[in-house]
């Protein structure tokens, strides 16, 4: 299994990167997990629009959906005829994203598969499970199993102790740090801090750590910091070009 970071910031992006965006491989299945504002361009500098063959979509919000719009209108703009691309997301979620365009256009573009946070389904050669996680927005945790090897991702969430299932001895988390040590009054319950992470991947014996959603211009070094207190294995943090090879 093979997670390719297509961008990493949270809330909007930057002249640098775009928001939340990974590309998770096994057995010539590629799954795009949550293609958020200006990843649709990472994404075409490796791959073709035909070469993603599903898409999960952990919540509603842009920074995590927003790109699967023009992924989909591609698509269907230069081949009508081409296969209809599965499309995994919370009920409801994704209602507003796909009525932006004009009716009908992305009529066949897609196959939308909605599921209820807590499901598990196959996603090609993955097993997934789902958990709801705490957010503004229905959120649905995901942990990937493919080849015995396991890629947990929390989406955004705040405190859980679902966090360590999710979790538990996964080869890769990624998780949502979107701040270093403390999440502000307004965001406590629905974000989580790198300081956070630290403790519940240590909880659940993860073999790395990846930091993501990081608020821009947070400092990385200080989100590696900060997960390190708890959490004694590797930390790195979600940036566009970063391969992970879990085999």
């Amino acid at each position: 299994m093979r997670i390719t970071v297509l961008g990493g910031v949270g809330a909007f992006p930057t002249v640098h990167q775009g928001c939340g965006g990974y590309l998770v491989e096994f057995q010539d299945t590629r799954l795009l997990v949550d293609p958020g504002y200006a990843t649709l361009p990472r994404l075409l500098e490796r791959w073709p629009v035909w070469a993603v063959d599903a898409v999960y979509v952990s919540h509603a919000h842009p920074d995590h959906c927003a790109d699967l719009q023009p992924l989909l209108r591609t698509r269907n703009l230069t081949d009508r005829d081409g296969p209809a691309l599965p499309v995994y997301a919370p009920t409801g979620s994704l209602d507003r994203l796909l009525a932006v365009d004009e009716p009908g256009l992305l009529d066949g573009s897609y196959e939308l598969r909605e599921f209820t946070p807590g499901d598990a389904f196959p996603i090609g050669p993955f097993q997934a499970r789902t958990w709801l996680l705490p957010h503004w927005e229905t959120n649905a945790g995901l942990r990937l199993l493919g080849g015995g090897r396991v890629f947990a991702y929390t989406g955004d969430t705040g405190p859980s102790p679902d966090l360590v299932a999710l979790a538990d001895h996964a080869d890769l988390l990624l998780a949502d740090a979107t701040y270093p040590d403390r999440v502000p009054d307004r965001h406590a319950g629905n974000l989580s801090s790198a300081a956070e992470v630290g403790r519940y991947a240590a909880a659940a014996g993860v073999a790395r750590v990846l930091l993501a959603h990081l608020w821009p211009g947070t400092d990385p070094g200080a989100a590696v910091t900060a997960a390190r207190r708890a959490y004694p294995g590797p930390v790195s943090v979600a940036e566009p070009g970063l391969v992970v090879d879990l085999d």
